[in-house]
């Protein structure tokens, strides 16, 4: 049998697809969270490097061993111990002081009903100035799996960047000049 161009052309668009949906379904893409912050980039960085800081961005505990290879405890339960079983610890790969931080899953609560699907997940945060007194924050979630179990955990993570990100820009409150303004200008009534 002899192969016509058209037979050929067509073998390697399916050979082509292939290749990109092998190379595409071997991990999930990452989860990207941001949100501004009212405050300088060193306060803001304060808030994730520091045992202090880092209770305001919403655990009941914390402490942060900052160097390369130190870790980032924290606990949600007020009456919890640093280093029980409901610790979540996480590493601490690099960073950039007051640009970037990256972090690895080392220790995931023992009752987090998706301990396992964190294994090998990290997170980068990037601290960016966005005029004289706020900060963008990036955070970006890496190593999910495309398990249903991954994407489940990939979710909640999501929710608890987004809630983080949310506690601190509270705190963060009142608004720059600027937004002040623009908020006071949208609730006033129009005119009739």
């Amino acid at each position: 049998m002899h192969s016509t161009p058209l037979t050929r052309r067509h073998s390697f668009y399916i050979a082509l697809c292939a290749i990109w949906f092998a190379a595409n379904a071997s991990a999930a893409e990452p989860h990207v969270t941001e949100g501004f912050v009212n405050a300088p980039v060193a306060e803001v960085w304060r808030l994730f490097t520091t045992s202090a800081g880092y209770v305001q961005t919403g655990p009941a505990k914390a402490e942060v061993d900052l160097r390369l290879g130190g870790t980032i405890r924290s606990h949600e339960d007020p009456n919890g111990e640093l280093g029980d079983p409901e610790t979540f610890v996480q590493e601490i790969l690099a960073y950039e002081p007051e640009r970037m931080l990256a972090l690895r899953v080392k220790q995931t609560p023992a009752s987090s009903p998706h301990r396992g699907a964190l294994e090998g997940v990290w997170t980068v945060l990037y601290f960016t100035a966005s005029g004289e007194n706020m900060t963008h924050i990036r955070i970006v979630g890496l190593g999910y799996g495309d398990t249903q179990s991954s994407q489940a955990a990939r979710e909640l993570v999501a929710l608890g960047n987004r809630r983080t990100l949310d506690t601190i820009a509270k705190h963060y409150w009142p608004q720059c000049a600027r937004c002040a303004a623009e908020s006071q200008d949208s609730d006033e009534p129009s005119a009739p």
